[in-house]
């Protein structure tokens, strides 16, 4: 069978179907780019119709559920409203934290201003909490896991932002766009700097791991998302260079 580049299946039944998406690629609708390739119509030929029930942003990579009929669609729906799903997320920022682990509850407010960037707005804007941890640090960078109470547009980018750190080639909260590139990184490197390819040079955030309860059967069920592979090279090299891997709780500092 051949292998979808912009998605593979983690799991599918007569209910729900959950997909490890690329980065790039919009989950729905989106009335700033409508044009922009989606998700829901590429696994819609294979899945036939399907509705969403939450989203991630175009340039996270990771988990995504879609809803295969309406029954299923409204369950999931009322839990993603009362905030019944666990959602974790893995991201690599520059620089390294002085905590452990940090709560952010910052009102935010999304389309905020003229690039459409949610900002953080204490008048008018949502309550939005983040729980963060910090996994461990790899030289100037570290991987973060984000647990965000809350669904609000961009809302891990911009609690981080609020704290001083931006996530790896984030366009638009990070003012920083450089890809990590392992002649930076790796002592005594012996490539050619003309032909050497980027490790990572896109959002270096990915929706790991989803919990909620089955619409179907009312079991609670878990799924996670492999890294996909730029992000997934660039663990596998920091973890041979610093001895840190993300989804290895035995490697953390």
């Amino acid at each position: 069978m051949k292998r979808n580049p912009d998605y593979t299946t983690i799991y599918s039944d007569n209910d729900i179907v959950v997909l490890n998406k690329r980065s790039g690629l919009l989950i729905a609708a989106d009335r700033y780019n409508p044009d922009a390739p989606r998700l829901d119509l590429e696994a819609s030929k294979e899945f036939g119709p399907l509705f969403a029930v939450h989203r991630i942003d175009k340039d996270t990579s990771g988990i995504i559920i879609y809803a295969r009929n309406a029954e299923a669609h409204k369950n999931l729906s009322v839990q993603f409203e009362k905030r019944q799903v666990e959602k974790t997320y893995h991201c690599l920022v520059r620089g390294r934290p002085s905590w452990d682990n940090l709560t952010v509850d910052l009102p935010l407010l999304p389309d905020g201003d003229d690039r459409h960037r949610t900002t953080v707005n204490k008048r008018f804007g949502k309550p939005s909490l983040t729980e963060f941890k910090f996994l461990g640090a790899c030289g100037q960078f570290s991987w973060i896991e984000a647990k965000p109470k809350t669904g609000r547009t961009h809302q891990i980018r911009v609690h981080l932002a609020a704290n001083d750190f931006s996530i790896v080639c984030d366009p638009l909260y990070s003012g920083n766009l450089k890809p990590i590139r392992l002649s930076e990184i790796k002592r005594n490197w012996r490539g050619n700097n003309e032909e050497e390819q980027p490790l990572l040079s896109r959002l270096a955030l990915h929706a790991y791991k989803i919990t909620f309860t089955h619409p179907e059967t009312g079991e609670k069920v878990t799924f996670s998302a492999p890294y996909q592979k730029d992000m997934d090279v660039t663990r596998k090299q920091f973890a041979k260079l610093y001895g840190v891997d993300p989804i290895d709780e035995n490697s953390r500092e």
